[in-house]
């Protein structure tokens, strides 16, 4: 995995436990929710993998969150005359 592709999969991870956590639910149950294997779950969690925006989707509502929520921090910077880049910003400190 490239690197900023695996610090964008760690940040969404952290922050999809975090609030799996603060509920008190067991990654096999946001998985039944949002229909997906509770291997897949773990594998983002821990940021092996990067949710398709579809599995995004499911995984906030299965946690009573947005979309937006976890991607928070996630900014597109557009090259001019250069090739852009993702960059990765903690959003006010909450993915330490």
């Amino acid at each position: 995995m490239e690197e900023v592709t695996r610090r964008v999969a760690e940040q969404i991870g952290r922050r999809i436990r975090r609030r799996r956590r603060d509920q008190e639910l067991s990654q096999e149950t946001i998985a039944w929710r949002a229909e997906i294997h509770r291997t897949q779950m773990s594998m983002i969690e821990h940021g092996e993998r990067l949710p398709r925006v579809d599995t995004l989707i499911k995984i906030a509502a299965a946690i009573g969150t947005t979309p937006c929520e976890l991607i928070d921090g996630l900014v597109w910077e557009p090259g001019d005359g250069r090739p852009g880049r993702l960059v990765v910003t903690p959003p006010g400190g909450d993915d330490g």
